[in-house]
């Protein structure tokens, strides 16, 4: 499975107005506990389910036949639930329990005041972005986010490629080693930040002896973000095709390009680089070096750990990182 760490994480952001010396960037992830800082006076999102377990059940009558409610519910519990690690392990399962999760995370923070005016995802995350800047609803959203889950475990045989942290090595360096390695199937699968890259595809060496500190093999279930996954892509798109997807209310910026989605976006444009991301790179760092240079300089991680504000102040060490969690989703 991709980790937590890894597949599942949204930034959603406040613009600094005049007279206010800060710009909120909230990150969300996959379990909450009590809001500890909330966004004012941006733009309110809205929340279609009165409960978390609504939103729960929702896809349990998408998927359930009987036991994904359970697979859902308890993802973000998984260390108290050792009988769900066998499925969770699984990415088709992984990516829309941390989905949900994720959402109903978001959606406690919308009933406590959450407010923005941008959003990021990580991998999966961008999903995520999408639904909280209107640009999908959530019914919708769970259907891709399941098949993509599908598409992604069953692309390549198990055993078959892999990915990897490369800690110590700029991409610089990366892309030179990776475009000299003579292997096709091999590409940087995120851009997290200085000094932290992470390889996908049959990359397990081609890094070791160029410089870096260290390469640690991630514990997902295949080499995702990779050349590797262009079938799982070619599946998505025909999904894509027939999903409702809409211009966002709320910005988000997209994996792919690292470009801003707004109202002005088209809804072809948006599924093209939606069907793209799956088999190539998450520019994070790019993103928020944009956020940065259009003036946001507050993020807030929503969810347990830090990852992603650690990544923050791995960009730009004077930026404002916090957390924003909930005990009970």
């Amino acid at each position: 499975m991709a980790s937590a760490t890894y597949q599942s994480r949204v930034l959603v952001v406040k613009r600094t107005k005049l007279g206010e010396t800060d710009c909120i960037c909230t990150l969300l992830s996959q379990d909450g506990s009590q809001i500890r800082a909330v966004a004012k006076g941006a733009r309110k999102p809205t929340s279609p389910f009165t409960s978390r377990l609504e939103l729960f059940s929702v896809c349990d009558v998408l998927f359930a036949k009987g036991k994904s409610l359970d697979i859902i519910k308890e993802a973000r519990l998984i260390e108290g639930y050792p009988h769900l690690r066998e499925n969770l392990d699984k990415t088709e399962y992984t990516q829309i329990a941390l989905y949900t999760a994720e959402m109903a995370a978001f959606y406690a923070g919308v009933e406590e005041g959450l407010t923005f005016d941008c959003a990021i995802g990580l991998s999966l995350g961008e999903y995520s972005a999408m639904t909280a800047c209107g640009a999908i609803d959530f019914e919708d959203c769970a259907s891709l986010v399941r098949n993509r889950g599908i598409y992604m475990e069953t692309a390549v045989p198990d055993g078959h490629g892999a990915m990897a942290a490369v800690i110590g090595l700029d991409s610089g360096k990366i892309e030179e080693v990776i475009c000299h390695s003579g292997l096709d199937n091999v590409g940087i699968a995120n851009y997290n930040c200085p000094g932290q890259i992470v390889i996908s595809g049959e990359a397990e060496n081609i890094t070791k002896n160029a410089g870096a500190k260290r390469v640690l093999k991630l514990n997902v279930s295949g080499p995702f973000h990779s050349p590797m996954l262009a079938q799982a892509g070619e599946k998505l798109k025909k999904d894509l095709e027939k999903v409702n997807i809409k211009s966002p209310h709320i910005p988000y910026y997209a994996n792919y390009t690292a470009e801003l989605i707004d109202k002005n976006t088209s809804t072809e444009y948006i599924k093209s680089i939606l069907s793209k991301q799956v088999s190539g790179s998450v520019r994070f760092e790019q993103s928020v070096r944009k956020l940065i240079e259009s003036g946001f300089d507050r993020f807030i991680e929503i969810g347990p750990g830090d990852t992603l504000t650690g990544f923050v102040k791995r960009i730009a060490k004077d930026m404002k990182v916090e957390g924003l969690v909930y005990e009970k989703i």
